[in-house]
């Protein structure tokens, strides 16, 4: 069942984070966490085959299970995995809060099409938002959602969480995403609605989003005060 080996994998992770198993410590044996969780061998591997796919641990052959995770001091996004604002902060553990500085609807245009992909003349709902993280405005994102399938985006919905409501509300799937980062020099408006102090250059992740069925949904640029932030993926050797 989804929900308890979720579970046991969401508290094994807040161990390793608090540092209850440090880096390069090995976790419990098998055995002893299937008695712990009161939970069943295949279980508990999937938990743990969650917690390797997120690079927290690596298991070792005839050893056990070792924690590769070590806590950074920037608040960290990850790339491998598709999250919300809202679930970054609660996995990360800073406080986020969002400021909504527009809700609109638009179409796309030529350019539009060019760039992102959205056919010209698609109706789209444009959101620009501020994150902030313990209280400094750090991130502003820009996105265009696809009307018909994200349709009555409010200010409210925007503030708490539109991937939330895509998921719950509109029983919308969210798949996919492809990302790039680049770094960029801050413009006006990025002076004008972050903390800067003094930093002229931002990390800025280029994201796009689609559906179960392939369909483009979402294309977001989130441009981040770059000293405050730490972006990280898990990748593994393929043999050949």
């Amino acid at each position: 069942m989804k929900a308890r080996y979720d579970a046991i994998y969401r508290d094994l992770r807040d161990t390793i984070e608090d540092g209850t198993y440090p880096f390069q410590a090995f976790l419990p044996s098998e055995a002893e966490l299937t008695r712990y969780y009161a939970c069943s061998h295949n279980t508990l591997r999937r938990a743990l085959g969650l917690l390797r796919e997120q690079g927290y641990v690596q298991p070792v052959h005839g050893k056990g299970v070792r924690v590769v995770y070590r806590r950074h001091d920037r608040e960290t996004f990850s790339i491998g995995q598709i999250e919300s604002f809202r679930e970054a902060g609660a996995r990360a553990h800073f406080r986020a809060e969002t400021e909504v500085v527009a809700v609109r609807q638009t179409v796309a245009s030529a350019e539009t099409e060019l760039r992102h992909g959205f056919a010209e003349g698609t109706p789209l709902t444009y959101v620009e938002r501020v994150r902030r993280i313990n209280g400094e405005a750090l991130i502003r994102d820009r996105s265009l959602f696809l009307t018909s399938s994200v349709p009555g985006i409010t200010e409210d919905v925007a503030r708490a969480s539109i991937y939330e409501y895509m998921e719950r509300e509109l029983g919308v799937t969210i798949a996919m995403s492809k990302r790039t980062i680049t770094g960029e020099r801050a413009d006006e408006r990025d002076r004008a609605l972050l903390d800067l102090d003094g930093i002229d250059y931002l990390a800025v992740v280029d994201n796009l989003t689609f559906d179960a069925q392939g369909i483009l949904i979402e294309c977001t640029q989130s441009r981040h005060r770059l000293d405050h932030f730490c972006f990280r993926d898990t990748a593994v050797r393929q043999k050949v």
